[in-house]
């Protein structure tokens, strides 16, 4: 596990200029941008937690570019570009590392990993020469597999240890069950001095022990995993989903 301080790969973020949030143009009209001062990270594991629309997306997005990572994911040597859609708020982030470099990273975004998918079979297609770049993910082309399946390959086998990790959704495609399976491969990460920050709607991720917990729609206000809305929704609607469903039907009063 990576101590506290200086040692950490990635330590905190801040906007260069706080007047841009004046302007009221996407991207700093947006709740969490609005409310971004000083971000500072855990060193382990940093969840970003809110309601869609807060802008969740957004700054993973741009914390992912201004250490450089591809808009659209992959690892730092990933330079394609399906359509750039991404906001300049990266070009507005300064960010602090600590002394220790990573000796691996991957940015997994949710709703671009399938253009991801396609750029290692095009470069593996380009590059007959060299070792097929799928082995690392399993040697299975990833569009061969289900969305799931794909997201597990890579947690299993392409991520090593000793990195900084960034994931924006990474629940979107995965099963209560891989969640889980996915909690475990966390730890196991975390063991081998890696860093997450993971931007998400899981309530069953949220519960990692010891991590920070940031609500965006709160300031980025530090949190307990049940003080989340996500906690308390799920842990409500499962206690008695008839009377929730009756509830959400207009059926009867709440």
């Amino acid at each position: 596990m990576i101590g506290n301080g200086m040692d950490m790969y990635l330590r905190e973020v801040r906007l260069r200029d706080p007047a841009a949030l004046n302007s009221g143009q996407y991207p700093f009209n947006l709740k969490a941008v609005q409310a971004l001062d000083v971000l500072r990270f855990h060193p382990n594991v940093t969840f970003l937690v809110g309601e869609n629309g807060s802008g969740k997306s957004t700054l993973m997005e741009a914390i992912a570019t201004a250490c450089g990572f591809n808009p659209e994911g992959g690892t730092r040597n990933f330079n394609f570009s399906t359509e750039a859609t991404h906001s300049e708020l990266h070009r507005h982030l300064l960010v602090t590392k600590g002394v220790r470099q990573a000796k691996d990273g991957f940015f997994l975004r949710a709703e671009s990993f399938y253009n991801v998918a396609t750029n290692i079979d095009a470069m593996d297609r380009e590059n007959v020469l060299l070792p097929p770049l799928i082995s690392s993910y399993g040697g299975v082309s990833l569009h061969r597999q289900s969305h799931g399946e794909s997201f597990m390959a890579l947690l299993l086998h392409r991520l090593g240890g000793k990195g900084l990790y960034l994931f924006d959704e990474p629940e979107a495609a995965l099963s209560p069950m891989r969640q889980m399976t996915m909690l475990a491969r966390i730890h196991e990460l975390v063991k081998l001095d890696s860093q997450f920050v993971i931007a998400t709607h899981s309530p069953i991720l949220m519960a990692y022990p010891q991590a920070k917990l940031l609500s965006l729609d709160h300031g980025f206000r530090e949190v307990a995993w049940r003080e989340t809305d996500h906690y308390q929704v799920t842990k409500t609607f499962l206690g008695d989903p008839d009377r929730m469903m009756g509830i959400l039907f207009g059926e009867r009063d709440g």
